[in-house]
């Protein structure tokens, strides 16, 4: 099964090689797909660099200017398709998504779930981000009724 990660970033040059640096130590085998938005402080650089790096597991969507996370979302999708992924996954950069769960996800794909979702807010989820961050999540968290 083809697992493919996808990391949208803009500026995250502090955390975008350790987090690809853990999924690729993690047990299941994935490919990750980095969409840079033309980062001034030069994650696309270190992006590249894990690319060559790791030729085959990790590439790297150069876009021009910052286009905004939807597109970089459809950049990704896209190029997991053409690279036939069977499994998509998508992945914030700065670690607000925990990679250790990569495994158990794809275990419950495997035992026949059709999706899987993981989430901050569910009795167990947490998170390490700042206050700040949290707050900017709390309200784009969508609402169900």
């Amino acid at each position: 099964m083809q697992v493919s990660i996808i990391i949208p970033t803009y500026n995250e040059k502090e955390n975008i090689e350790s987090l690809v640096t853990q999924l690729l130590t993690l047990p299941t085998r994935v490919h990750i797909i980095v969409v840079d938005d033309n980062s001034p402080d030069g994650t696309g650089e270190i992006a590249e660099r894990l690319a060559v790096e790791n030729a085959g597991r990790v590439r790297v969507i150069r876009r021009p200017g910052k286009l905004g996370l939807g597109t970089a979302y459809i950049a990704g999708f896209k190029e997991a398709l053409a690279e036939r992924a069977d499994l998509v996954f998508s992945m914030d950069a700065d670690f607000s998504h925990n990679p250790r769960y990569v495994p158990d996800i794809v275990d419950k794909i495997n035992q026949g779930y059709d999706l899987v979702i993981g989430s901050r807010y569910m009795q167990g989820g947490g998170s390490t981000q700042t206050l700040d961050r949290k707050v900017i999540s709390w309200g784009a968290y969508p609402i169900t009724v």
